[in-house]
């Protein structure tokens, strides 16, 4: 797999002298995978809440055959 710090365009494909080289992207490390951490605990909640509504709306329904 390539480097993603390097850019390849079709000069430096085709044997050019390749561009300097980005600095690497340095993320927020513990912070940020706290904040993803936050998020799927609150995608899970809501997903499990909707999910519920749903069945409770089809438990009313089924009721009234």
């Amino acid at each position: 797999m390539a480097d993603p710090t390097t850019t390849v365009t079709a000069d430096t494909a085709a044997g050019a002298v390749a561009p300097a080289v980005a600095p690497k992207t340095v993320d927020a490390g513990k912070w940020a995978n706290r904040r993803v951490g936050i998020r799927v605990l609150i995608y899970m909640v809501a997903t499990h809440a909707f999910a519920g509504f749903i069945m409770l709306l089809f438990e009313l329904g089924n009721r009234n055959k």
